[in-house]
């Protein structure tokens, strides 16, 4: 989902925070510094530093709607003491872009749309997922991407970054390889989703996307979704055309929930997508997760 942030009030306050801290350096820590805007590319890097470097996700819940986070003076701490900073890009979180420039950090900012291969700005284009995390051939771009890096910033390790990276893409590989034979068996059909949120792990087991775009568009923006395109949302399920509706719990609307209802009432499977790690997964468990809830609402 991509919105709007208030990145000017978020520079206010952490310039606050920091004046009122700036007697009192925070410690340096042992290793590679990194900072990544979520969980899941949290996950990845410290499984690529190891034990070579400390990791710190701006946002660490699942239960928060990354859309509406406002970062604090101790996040912008946290980007001023950063060797590498780990961010979505494509105006998924657009609030990193005032912390640096705030911090005059010196760090490398590594942003996964470009890095995964899927796109070639930074910036937001109309009609691009951004959603990467749910590409695993782009999760493997972001992989090879973060250990390049850490080799730069720590050379003296870079043996270990290199085979750790290499363990961790053949475990997404695997996902790949699931998600290929998931295809087979399913054997296509249309899904209707409340975001594009899983949109590349969906077409990826071979379903099409059958939700109008006026729709999903709405919700990612959080406007006012056109009853036309609600109307046609609701009738995918009355009609037979879909067989599993993605639901992004973490920004559930009245809107998307009278579209579960519907999906419910129709017999339709709903699968549950978030855009962050569940309480005490990785990235592989979780998405080996989502492939299981797949198979699972495909009777595959």
């Amino acid at each position: 989902m991509r919105r709007t942030l208030p990145v000017l009030a978020t520079v206010a306050i952490v310039s606050l925070g920091l004046a009122g801290c700036s007697a009192t350096p925070a410690p340096e820590s042992a290793g590679v510094s990194i900072v990544a805007t979520t969980t899941v590319y949290g996950d990845i890097a410290q499984a690529i530093v190891g034990d070579f470097g400390t990791v710190t996700s701006l946002i660490g819940e699942s239960t928060v709607d990354p859309h509406s986070f406002e970062a604090s003076a101790r996040d912008q701490l946290a980007i001023a003491d950063a060797d590498l900073v780990i961010a979505n890009g494509g105006g998924y979180d657009p609030f990193v872009e005032a912390l640096v420039e705030a911090s005059g950090t010196n760090a490398v900012v590594l942003e996964a749309v470009t890095a995964s291969g899927l796109s070639e700005t930074t910036e937001p284009v109309d009609g691009f997922n951004e959603h990467v995390w749910y590409s695993f051939p782009g999760m493997t771009g972001v992989v090879a991407r973060i250990a390049d890096e850490l080799s730069t910033i720590d050379p003296e390790n870079a043996a270990t970054f290199a085979t750790n990276a290499a363990d961790l893409t053949t475990q997404i590989e695997g996902l790949e390889t699931r998600a290929a034979a998931l295809k087979q068996e399913a054997d296509g059909g249309g899904a209707a989703v409340t975001e594009p949120v899983p949109l590349y792990l969906l077409e990826a087991v071979g379903l099409e996307n059958l939700t109008p775009h006026d729709f999903t568009e709405a919700i990612e923006e959080g406007s006012d979704v056109p009853p036309l395109a609600f109307e046609q949302t609701v009738n995918l399920f009355t009609d037979g055309d879909v067989r599993i509706l993605g639901y992004n719990d973490q920004t559930a609307s009245p809107e998307t929930e009278r579209v579960r209802q519907a999906a419910e009432s129709a017999d339709v499977p709903v699968v549950v997508f978030t855009e962050t790690l569940p309480e005490g997964a990785d990235y592989v468990s979780w998405m080996t997760d989502n492939l299981d809830e797949l198979a699972r609402a495909l009777r595959l």
